[in-house]
């Protein structure tokens, strides 16, 4: 198991370098905000459940378990709310390419 959560951690943490890198690569804001989006929720997972499986079943386990329930459901409804706002302020879509 100190294997398999190790992995993960380490996985977490190439996924937030990815995220780093998007954030550089796009010069819209839209683009920047689900690249960092998708990413960061996608780092926190693996980060997590590394964690939690590193500590064996305990409270603190349920606890971080606990804490990516709530991450899954309040990361996307906050990025929605902030591209909401971003799109409703004015900030125009603009293509990249």
């Amino acid at each position: 198991m100190e294997i398999v959560s190790n992995i993960l951690i380490y996985a977490g943490i190439i996924f937030m370098l990815f995220g780093i890198i998007g954030i550089i690569k796009y010069k819209n804001f839209y683009a920047r905000l689900l690249v960092t989006t998708k990413i960061d929720t996608v780092g926190a997972i693996t980060l997590i459940i590394g964690i939690a499986i590193k500590h064996g079943f305990s409270f603190f386990s349920l606890k971080l378990l606990l804490l990516l329930v709530l991450l899954m459901i309040v990361n996307p409804l906050v990025t929605n709310i902030i591209a909401h706002c971003a799109y409703s302020g004015g900030l125009e879509v603009k293509d990249d390419t």
